[in-house]
């Protein structure tokens, strides 16, 4: 199977924004135009379902048992780069996906492949006047992690935004997570650099480091993820 971060290298690099020989009436440089009609619509809350799993929004009283268990297999080491987590028991669990769930700028949605929930994601920091959206709160269950349902999941997550007018996609975790950077930039993510002492978390430091999609890069990579979670991609 190839890498989906090729699909970065067909936008030839391109910087739409720098230098892009506009300038106003004073003579000072500014950026191209962007013809939006703001405020977007926020993404729908709605399942999507895939040919491996599906995303769908949070519901505590049906998720938080099959979510618990699945995440019984992790090690504690699968929370380190988390704010919150591990718990101790069900229903401190569920107590947390409570609130998570009437959260008012971040939506939840649980991760399901062919044996039931295994992992979540959200869309949080949704700025409609400015179509910029993140995706965040990562948790897969080891079941779930490098598999071709969770890289479909996060191509779910990325068509549905830019499917809604978004233009900037952003990914931001600990500067020192390793994996989580590196799935990152498998999936496509352009670096765009860290953020010194940005947070404090679990008593912790944390140095943030920054990568996004934009509008003009997304048919290129979505061309990409098509190829790669093509039922023939894949062997026993």
């Amino acid at each position: 199977m190839g890498t989906l971060a090729t699909a970065v290298e067909r936008t030839g690099g391109r910087r739409i924004g720098f230098m892009s020989g506009r300038v106003n009436s004073s003579g000072q440089p500014i950026g191209p135009p962007v013809d939006i009609d703001l405020p977007l619509a926020a993404p729908p809350v709605t399942p999507m379902l895939g040919q491996f799993g599906a995303v769908v929004p949070l519901e505590p009283d049906r998720h938080t048992a099959a979510l618990f268990d699945a995440f019984e297999g992790d090690d504690e080491d699968d929370w380190t780069y988390l704010s919150y987590g591990p718990f101790p028991d069900v229903d401190a669990f569920g107590q947390w996906l409570d609130v998570c769930a009437r959260s008012a700028d971040t939506v939840f949605f649980v991760v399901e492949d062919g044996d039931g929930p295994c992992g979540m994601a959200a869309y949080l920091r949704v700025q409609p006047w400015s179509a910029s959206i993140e995706v965040g709160h990562l948790h897969f269950a080891r079941r779930l992690q490098r598999t071709a349902a969770a890289t479909e999941a996060m191509w779910a997550m990325m068509h549905r935004a830019f499917g809604a007018g978004y233009r900037r996609y952003v990914w931001k975790c600990d500067a020192l997570n390793a994996p989580s950077r590196a799935a990152a930039e498998r999936i496509g993510f352009r670096f765009e650099g860290v953020f010194r002492q940005a947070t404090i978390y679990k008593g912790r430091n944390r140095d943030t480091a920054w990568y996004s999609i934009l509008d003009h890069e997304w048919p290129a990579i979505e061309a990409e993820f098509g190829r790669w979670l093509d039922p023939d991609n894949f062997d026993g």
